[in-house]
């Protein structure tokens, strides 16, 4: 009985071990060092210059600009880049205001492969073109990345607005 209880726990620490090892081996998480993780942050800042200018040629270097792109934001969810350069971009960006600002932080970025995701969270603040009141949201973002031949382009974001905790919010 001893035995098989030693072994039980011996065989469980092996599989912890084992997937701990296996993380170390193909992925990285945000240390700060990582060059694959230093560039994703670089794309990171490229994604809010371009959200700030509107500017759909520079979004057209942060996005993989293909068919099969998605973003989930809370005035709609775009597939495809056409979908998400003229809704987002061109339309919710460009259209509405006159300026931008979008500022990043607390950002943690996960590598693994070919492939990454980014957390954060987020302030934008905005002049209405219609009548030039400004408005300020916040809010928390996750980003899936891909590197390609060109280096890492975002496949997929998905935003929310802030968490809430009151009483029968957030369900």
């Amino acid at each position: 009985m001893k035995i098989a209880a030693i072994r039980s726990v011996f065989v469980s620490l092996l599989i912890v071990a084992l997937i701990g090892g296996s993380r170390l081996a193909w992925g990285q998480t945000d240390d700060g060092k990582s060059s694959e993780v230093k560039e994703v942050r670089v794309l990171i800042d490229r994604y809010a210059k371009s959200i700030e200018t509107a500017d759909v040629e520079l979004a057209a270097k942060v996005w993989q600009t293909t068919n099969d792109v998605s973003f989930i934001q809370p005035r709609g969810h775009q597939h495809g880049w056409e979908e998400v350069k003229e809704n987002f971009y061109e339309k919710t960006m460009g259209a509405n205001f006159t300026k931008r600002k979008l500022k990043v932080r607390d950002v943690v970025v996960h590598v693994i492969g070919n492939m990454a995701w980014a957390e954060f969270y987020w302030s934008f603040d905005a002049t209405m073109a219609k009548d030039a009141t400004t408005i300020h949201t916040e809010g928390r973002e996750t980003q899936v990345l891909e590197k390609t031949n060109q280096g890492w382009r975002t496949v997929h974001v998905h935003y929310s607005g802030m968490p809430v905790t009151g009483e029968r919010q957030g369900f």
